[in-house]
Formats: C-alpha cells, structure tokens, sequence
C-alpha cells in the first residue's frame, strides 16, 4: 500500500461525535509509552501527524485521521501507567469501552505491545477483553531497533507462549520499528488485505 495522502480529521470524546462510519477504520492502542505516535507517523510517513510525547498520556481523545481517502486510522488514549487523575482514567476507560462496542465499521484493533518486554497484565487483560466483546485484533509488537534480533526472538516467543494458556488460536502478530520502519510494508499489507475483504463482502 503506498500512502498518498494522511490527513487529521477530527478528535473527540464520544464516539456518536466520530465521523460517519463509511470506510474501514482501525483502532491503535497500547500501553502508555509504547510508542504509538510513532509509529503512526512512520506507517503514514508524515512526521508530525499524531502528536508524539516524552510523558505518558499525551492521546486524551478519539483522533481520527483519514487514509488515501480510503480509510481510517484511529488514535486511542493508551492504557496502564499515565500522569493523570483517577477520574481521567475512569473516563478514559468509558471513552473506550463505548468506542469499542459501538463504532460498527470498526475492521481491526492495532494492539501496541513493547517487544523489549515480559508479557504485561495490562496488554493481556485488554486483549481478553477484545476477544470477550468480539472485537478483531492484531498484535503489533513496537521497538523492535531497540534490541538484537535474538532478544526479540526469545521474547516474542515467550508473548506468544503466554497467549496460548489463554487462546485457542492466536491472532496474528508483527514486528515493527518506528525507527527503521521495519514492519511497515507488513502492516500496510494486512490492512489493505482486510480493506479488499470487506469491498468484496456484501453489506461490509
């Protein structure tokens, strides 16, 4: 997929505020810190285009940028450790929750998972989460430059051994560098495959 056009649309808290659900959307999210931002101007090559921060909790609404004219591309607040109220959190997490189970062109969740890391309880409580409300997900394992290739071997195999206690079959998974832009071509592909799929099926 080539990206010839990445444009911010609009932010909000409620999602009967989003835009009409008319194209494909997809949702990235992840624990604060693990480099969502980024990663999103690196799949878009639009330095700039999600707002990046050194503090955690920097993505407070729904942000919504529109791809090719094609599709959607959404910013989530991120979930886990952030400088902010417990009554933020609180509204972060009904902000999301509603957003979750009610946007209906909803195609898949991006899930942000730092591969320098042991399975956290929080990347793991949302993804059973998505799985329980039957929301489609990939798993999208970030700062992969950060480390030898062995290292995130050995981790993601530990990720992905963790997961099979809980899942049946695993969701599919990729490994991406905001830096080096490894992963990229991988996740654009996976997404324009799903914005085939559903052109193809009726009522998508």
């Amino acid at each position: 997929m080539i990206i010839r056009d990445a444009r911010f649309l609009t932010s909000n808290t409620r999602v009967e505020l989003c835009p009409p659900p008319d194209r494909p959307e997809y949702a990235f999210i992840g624990r604060s810190n693990v480099g969502k931002s980024s990663l999103i101007n690196a799949l878009t090559s639009r330095a700039g285009l999600a707002k990046t921060s050194a503090s955690p909790g920097k993505t407070q609404l729904i942000n919504h940028f529109l791809i090719n004219e094609q599709w959607y591309l959404v910013d989530l607040p991120g979930y886990g450790y952030a400088k902010v109220s417990k009554t933020a959190r609180a509204e972060w997490h009904k902000m999301i929750n509603a957003y979750l189970q009610r946007r209906e062109n909803l195609a898949c969740v991006c899930v942000l998972i730092d591969s320098r890391l042991p399975p956290q309880a929080s990347d793991l409580e949302f993804m059973e989460k998505l799985g329980e409300m039957g929301v489609p997900f990939v798993m999208v394992f970030t700062k992969i430059d950060k480390q030898s290739a062995a290292q995130t071997r050995t981790l993601i195999a530990a990720y992905l051994a963790k997961m099979s206690e809980i899942w049946d079959e695993l969701p599919r998974h990729f490994l991406t560098s905001a830096s080096t832009k490894a992963g990229r071509e991988e996740l654009l592909g996976f997404i324009d495959e799903v914005n085939q799929r559903l052109a193809a099926t009726p009522g998508a």
